[in-house]
This record gives C-alpha cells, structure tokens and sequence, in this order.
C-alpha cells in the first residue's frame, strides 16, 4: 500500500476556509460597508478581543483584509479581489446560459411529471 500523497495547498484554499466560517463572514459584510478599526469590529461581536482578533488574522492570511496602521489605530480595510477570482473560477462557469436552460428544463419536466393526470381505463 503507498502513501498517500498531499494534496499541494493553493492560495484559494485559504480563502474557502476563511469563508466556511459565519463570524467571518459577517467581518466581511461589515467590512464591505467601508474600512473599520480593530476595536469597532471588537465591539460588533459577543466574543473577547482575543477571538475577533483570530478571525481577522485568517481573513488576512487569506488575503482578504489590507491592514493600515494610523498610530495606534489598525484599519481593517476589504480585499475582494481574492473572492472574485473564486466567483471567476468556480461560479462563474457555472452560470452560463447552458446550466440555465437546464434548470429550467428540470422545471418543466418536474412540473409536467407532477400535473400529469392519470388516466382511467376504459371497458
């Protein structure tokens, strides 16, 4: 029996695993409203510092926070880029006009199975 071999770890999966989390994300919405400090993004959660402060570090391990320092103060600013090459990558060509027609084929075909009306038999 052979070893398994490791999957090599991309830059995107950092992101997945970033986003798999929902404080994380609501860091994300939060941020998208336009660049917050450390201490106001503190005071949204009902967790210690020490907590918020771990979600922010993954989110900037996966590139999705730019961090600006103004003396004391850390400004936490959104990154999409990261997120838009994942949507380039993994939503995207899922979208197209083709996957389309086929749910609304799978629609049609449900409903159609669904409204088909049984027949009685005749003599």
């Amino acid at each position: 029996m052979s070893a398994a071999h490791p999957v090599p770890s991309t830059a995107s999966d950092a992101v997945w695993k970033a986003l798999a989390d929902p404080t994380r994300r609501q860091l994300l919405d939060e941020l998208r409203r336009g660049p917050r400090t450390t201490g106001d993004l503190c005071g949204l959660f009902a967790m210690t510092r020490f907590g918020v402060m771990k979600h922010l570090r993954q989110l900037e391990e996966a590139g999705l926070l730019l961090i600006e320092r103004r003396g004391r103060e850390r400004w936490n600013h959104l990154n999409p880029t990261p997120i838009r090459e994942i949507y380039r990558r993994w939503i995207r060509p899922f979208e197209e006009e083709g996957a389309d027609q086929l749910l609304q084929l799978k629609r049609v075909a449900e409903r159609g199975v669904a409204a088909k009306p049984t027949r009685k038999k005749t003599r």
